[in-house]
C-alpha cells in the first residue's frame, strides 16, 4: 500500500460506504504536519473513528481542523495540567460517536479557538467554510461584552446559544458534547465552581438532551451532575446499588431465561436484557416520590428489542400470558410517542414469587433513536441516503419553531431563558382535538395553553372550552386523554388573568405580547377593575393617598396609573398589590384564622399535601381560589424560586389550631389477614383520631396498600396515630402521604 493511504476496518453498525474489498476501505494517511504533532497520539483514535463512517474525501479538512486547533492551543493547559488540545479532541470524539457529519467534527475541534486564541471567525470561514464558522460562533461565549453581573452574562450566553441552535441544531449537539467532557473532568475545579456547573448541567443541559431524545448524553450528564453536586449521597447510593445488583443476579437470570424461553417457543427473534437502574433516577424517586431505596430496587426492569412494530405487540401478548399484568400500568409510547419522540411499549407485571417486573418492548430502530435522538439524523445523511424524519426530529423541529416565537416576544434575555426552562420538563399530558389529532402539553396545562398550541389566533379569541363535551373552566388543569374543543368569538381578547394559570411558554409569551400592545388607557381601566375586584370590601377611593404613595415607592412605580397598567399587563400580581394596599385598613372579616399572614384574603388547604399544624407551610396565590396553603416541600409548587410573586410566607396560629382538627393522608402496606382493618380502626380511635375515608389496592400477591384519611390536631398527634397503627401485627410500613 502506498504512502497516501491506509486501511480501516468498518465496525458493526456504521453506515455503509462502498469499500475497496468487502471488509476494507482505503483512507489517505494524515499529512506529515499532523503526524509530526506531539499530540498526534491524542488525535489518532478520533481519526480512526471518523474513518469508520465518513467518506474519505471529508478527512483532509478534519486533519486541518486538528492541526489549526493544535497550533492555536499550543502552550495552553487545562486545570488538570494536561495540554488543552485534549479537550477539543474529546469533544469531537463524542460528536463522532454520535456519527455526526464532518462539519460538526471540524467545529468541535475548533470550538474554543475564537474564544481563547488568536484565531478569528474570518480565519475559520476562509479555511473551513461559512457553515463551520456559524457552528463555532454559536458555541462561543460572549466574554468580550460587558454585563452587570454573572447571571445576566449567563442568560445572554444561553440565549445566544439557543438562537444559534434554531438556525442549526448541531450547535446544541456540540455544546452538549462540550459540557459532557467538562463534567467528566470537573474534579480539578474549585468546589464552588464545580457545584455551580453541576447545578447548571442538571437544570439546563440534561433536560435539553432529554428534549432532543439523546438519552445516552442525558443519563451521563445526570450521573456526573449528581456526583459533583452531592458527592456523599452519590457514593452511598452507588455502593448500595452495587451491593443490590450482586444480590439480584439470580432473580434477574431466572426471569431472563423465562422470557427467552417463551420467545423461543413462539419463534420470535429478540434481544432480551436486564435494565440497569441509574443512580440519578433512583435519587429523584427517593426525593420526589418519598420512596425508600429498597422499594425502588425491588422492581426488576427488562428490555426486549425486536425487528418490527407488529412483533412488539405480539411480544406484549406473550409477556401478559407469561406473567400477570398489573392493571392500569401499561403505556403505549409507540402509538403516542413521548414529547421527545421516544417510542416503546411499557408494561408492569407480577413475576415469580410476586416479584414486580417492568418490561420495555421496542424495535432496533426505536432503541437507536432512544440513545441518539435527533443526532441519528446525520447517520443517514452521511450514508448518502435521504435522512428519515423520525418522531424525535419532528418534535425537535416543533420545539425549535416555538423557541423562535419566544425570542420574538421576550423583552429580555432572562425572560427568554425562563420561558425556555418552562419547556424543559419531562412530564407531559396528551390531549385530543374533536377530530382526533394529538397534542402534547406540559403537566398542569389549561385549555388556554391548548388553544395557543393549536393556533395563536384560536388562543387570542378564546372565550371558553368544552372538555369531553362538557363546559370546562379555562383556568383548570387538563388531564391526559381528554378531548378539548375551544369556543371562540371574533371580538374576544386575551385576559391578563390567563397569565396566572397558563403554563406553556408560547401561551404566556403571546398573552404578554398582546397585553403590551394595548393602549395605556385600556390598561388603566383593566388594572383598576382587577384591583377593585381583589380588594372586595375596601374601595380604592377609601385608601389614603399616603398609603398609595408608600406602595408606589415600594413597587418603584412613577404614578398610580402606571401601577394599574403593570397589573393589567401581568407584570404585578393583583393580589399582592391589594394585600399591600389594605395594610392598616380594617379588614372585612376580623374573625381569627388558623393561618397568620393571609391579611384577610380567603384561603383553603391543598388536598395534594394536606398540611397540618407543625408543618412548614407556604401560601400559593391561585386564580379563583384565593390562597391555597401547601406544605413548603409540596411537589405541586416547585416553582417558588422562579415566580416568587405567586407565594406568601404564612405560618400557623397555634392558639387557634389547638381546638381544631385537620385531615391528612396515610399509606399503609400490610399482609392481609382476617380482622386487620378492624384493628386499624380501633388503633385510630384509641389515638383520639377518626377515619374520614379509606380505600385499598393490591400491591402483589401477599401485600395490600391501605390509604386512610384521618383527622389530627398537629404533627405530634399524627405521630401518635402512626405509632399505634405500626404496632399492629402484619403492618409492614406506614408513612404520611404528601
Amino acid at each position: 500500500m502506498g504512502e497516501d493511504s491506509y486501511i480501516a476496518n468498518k465496525p458493526a453498525g456504521a453506515p455503509h460506504i462502498a469499500p475497496t474489498k468487502p471488509e476494507e476501505r482505503v483512507y489517505p494517511l494524515p499529512p506529515q504536519a499532523v503526524r509530526s504533532s506531539p499530540n498526534f497520539a491524542v488525535y489518532l483514535p478520533l481519526r480512526e473513528l471518523c474513518c469508520s463512517y465518513l467518506d474519505p474525501e471529508r478527512l483532509p479538512l478534519i486533519d486541518q481542523a486538528f492541526l489549526t486547533a493544535d497550533r492555536a492551543h499550543d502552550g495552553q493547559k487545562r486545570a488538570s495540567g494536561e495540554p488543552y488540545i485534549i479537550h477539543p479532541v474529546a469533544v469531537a470524539t463524542i460528536i463522532a460517536q454520535m456519527h455526526l457529519d464532518a462539519e460538526s467534527i471540524e467545529a468541535a475541534l475548533l470550538h474554543d479557538v475564537v474564544e481563547d486564541t488568536f484565531i478569528t471567525q474570518d480565519d475559520i470561514k476562509r479555511d473551513f467554510g461559512a457553515a463551520v464558522m456559524e457552528l463555532v460562533n454559536g458555541v462561543t461565549k460572549l466574554d468580550k461584552l460587558r454585563f452587570h453581573d454573572y447571571r445576566e452574562a449567563q442568560a445572554e450566553n444561553f440565549r445566544k446559544m439557543i438562537l444559534a441552535m434554531t438556525r442549526d441544531i448541531r450547535v446544541i449537539l456540540i455544546k452538549l458534547a462540550d459540557r459532557t467532557h467538562n463534567m467528566r473532568t470537573l474534579g480539578n475545579l474549585r468546589p464552588d465552581k464545580r457545584k455551580r456547573i453541576a447545578r447548571e448541567t442538571l437544570d439546563i443541559f440534561a433536560p435539553i438532551a432529554y428534549r432532543l431524545g439523546i438519552s445516552d448524553i442525558k443519563v451521563e450528564l445526570e450521573e456526573l451532575g449528581l456526583a459533583a453536586l452531592y458527592p456523599m449521597r452519590y457514593r452511598v447510593l452507588k455502593a448500595a446499588v452495587t451491593k443490590a445488583r450482586n444480590n439480584r443476579k439470580e432473580v434477574v437470570n431466572t426471569i431472563l431465561e423465562a422470557i427467552k424461553k417463551r420467545l423461543n417457543e413462539v419463534k420470535i427473534p429478540a434481544r432480551v436484557l436486564g435494565r440497569e437502574k441509574r443512580i440519578y433516577s433512583i435519587y429523584k424517586k427517593m426525593v420526589h416520590k418519598e420512596l425508600q431505596f429498597r422499594e425502588i430496587m425491588d422492581v426488576y426492569g427488562f428490555r426486549i428489542v425486536v425487528n418490527d412494530v407488529d412483533t412488539c405487540y405480539r411480544v406484549l401478548g406473550q409477556m401478559h400470558n407469561l406473567f400477570k399484568p398489573r392493571p392500569g400500568l401499561f403505556k403505549d409510547y409507540i402509538a403516542v410517542p413521548k414529547i421527545n419522540g421516544y417510542q416503546s411499549l411499557h408494561t408492569s407485571l407480577v413475576g415469580p414469587h410476586g416479584v414486580p417486573i417492568e418490561v420495555q418492548i421496542r424495535t432496533e430502530f426505536m432503541d437507536q433513536m432512544s440513545a441518539r435522538g435527533v443526532a441519528a439524523h446525520w447517520s443517514y445523511k452521511e450514508n448518502g441516503s435521504e435522512p428519515t424524519s423520525t418522531a424525535a426530529q419532528k418534535n425537535a423541529q416543533r420545539w425549535i419553531k416555538n423557541l423562535i416565537d419566544l425570542q420574538q416576544s421576550a423583552s429580555s434575555s432572562q425572560e427568554f431563558i425562563e420561558n425556555v426552562k418552562t419547556d424543559l420538563f419531562p412530564d407531559a399530558i396528551y390531549v385530543f382535538t374533536p377530530e382526533g389529532k394529538i397534542y402534547d402539553l406540559p403537566a398542569g396545562a389549561t385549555p388556554v395553553d391548548f388553544a395557543y398550541a393549536v393556533h395563536t389566533d384560536i388562543g387570542q379569541h378564546c372565550i371558553g372550552a368544552r372538555v369531553n363535551h362538557r363546559m370546562f373552566p379555562l383556568s383548570r388543569a387538563l388531564e391526559s386523554g381528554q378531548t378539548i374543543e375551544i369556543i371562540t368569538a371574533p371580538n374576544a381578547q386575551p385576559s391578563a388573568m390567563w397569565l396566572s394559570s397558563a403554563v406553556t411558554s408560547k401561551a404566556r409569551s403571546k398573552i404578554r405580547q398582546y397585553l403590551k400592545g394595548l393602549k395605556a388607557q385600556e390598561c388603566v381601566l383593566i388594572g383598576r377593575r382587577l384591583l377593585q375586584n381583589t380588594l372586595k370590601g375596601v374601595r380604592l377611593d377609601e385608601i389614603p393617598q399616603e398609603r398609595i404613595n408608600t406602595i408606589l415607592k415600594e413597587f418603584k412605580e412613577p404614578d398610580f396609573n402606571q401601577l394599574l397598567i403593570d397589573i393589567a399587563l401581568g407584570n404585578l400580581l393583583t393580589v399582592i398589590v391589594a394585600r399591600r394596599l389594605q395594610g392598616d385598613l380594617p379588614l372585612p372579616d376580623e374573625k381569627r384564622q388558623p393561618i397568620v399572614g393571609t391579611e384577610g384574603l380567603p384561603f383553603t388547604f391543598a388536598q395534594c399535601c394536606q398540611p397540618i399544624p407543625g408543618d412548614h407551610i407556604i401560601a400559593h396565590i391561585t386564580p379563583g381560589k384565593g390562597l391555597v396553603i401547601h406544605n413548603y416541600n409540596c411537589l405541586n409548587i416547585r416553582d417558588q424560586d422562579k415566580d416568587p410573586d405567586k407565594f406568601l410566607n404564612v405560618e400557623w396560629d397555634q392558639s387557634v389550631t389547638a381546638n381544631m382538627d385537620f385531615q391528612t393522608g396515610l399509606r399503609i402496606e400490610l399482609e392481609n389477614r382476617q380482622g386487620i382493618l378492624s384493628e386499624i380502626s380501633n388503633a385510630v380511635d384509641l389515638a383520639g383520631s377518626r377515619i374520614e375515608s379509606i380505600n385499598s389496592e393490591i400491591k402483589d400477591e401477599s401485600t395490600y396498600i391501605i390509604r386512610l384519611t384521618v383527622t389530627v390536631r398537629d404533627r405530634l398527634h399524627l405521630a401518635g396515630v402512626m405509632r399505634r397503627i405500626k404496632a399492629i401485627p402484619n403492618v409492614q410500613k406506614i408513612f404520611r402521604q404528601r
